[in-house]
């Protein structure tokens, strides 16, 4: 399967021209392929969200390459990366950053209302079938501050689709949710990562939640410490 993320002698330090630099990530080496479904686990201060950061472009690497869909991101002008990154990767976060103001079909659009692009026939479809997907069809008219908040997080995961990305990052996705609503949301993310051929790679704190993806990676003092495939029916 084709690499669509590959990250080349990466290393990471913050306050570099400082008299004392912190130096979070080192020299290291990941890829990933196509259509994959990932966990990235690790203690707090592992250095895993600014792996995640670097992987989405939001933060660059202090050195090394990272390459995305095949482009060399880290030789690339800002608006280019800034293109890159809204074609191609979409964000789920542990906070969903709905505006509570605007309904869930509202929110779902918010990328394109953002971006000024043009919401076409095409794309409104596309959000509610989305919106379906994701189970929401019934509330899709509701105002996000009247929703559940795993409700919240469905709208969130339909809004990282609305681009039709190629990957999705999320970091803590079902931080603020209930261990039933946790197993819903995975079990969605998983039929996202079958049906459209979504990437996936997620932060997680739980080991439960990261042995449903089929591969584990465990990042300690920043640096791989365990990279394993795993079988799941």
């Amino acid at each position: 399967m084709p690499k669509i993320v590959e990250l080349k002698h990466i290393n990471k330090i913050y306050g570099e021209k400082t008299p004392n630099p912190t130096q979070v990530i080192f020299d290291l080496n990941l890829s990933f392929e196509e259509k994959s479904f990932n966990s990235i686990i690790g203690q707090s201060g592992s250095g895993k969200s600014t792996l995640l950061n670097i992987l989405g472009t939001l933060d660059k690497a202090t050195s090394g390459e990272v390459f995305i869909n095949g482009k060399n991101t880290q030789t690339m002008k800002k608006n280019e990366v800034s293109k890159l990154r809204n074609e191609t990767i979409g964000f789920i976060f542990q906070f969903h950053y709905l505006l509570p103001e605007f309904t869930a079909l509202e929110n779902v659009l918010m990328p394109y209302r953002i971006s000024k692009k043009p919401i076409t026939d095409e794309v409104m479809k596309r959000a509610h079938e989305l919106l379906d997907i994701v189970g929401l069809t019934k509330v899709k008219n509701n105002l996000a501050v009247n929703m559940s908040g795993g409700q919240q997080q469905r709208v969130a995961i339909a809004r990282s689709l609305i681009n039709q990305p190629k990957i999705i990052l999320a970091d803590e996705p079902t931080g603020n949710l209930d261990s039933d609503t946790t197993e819903q949301v995975y079990e969605l993310l998983r039929e996202i990562n079958k049906r459209y051929e979504t990437t996936f790679i997620i932060i997680t704190h739980d080991r439960h939640i990261a042995e449903k993806a089929d591969r584990i990676i465990e990042i300690k003092d920043g640096r791989i410490h365990i990279d394993i495939s795993v079988q799941n029916n």
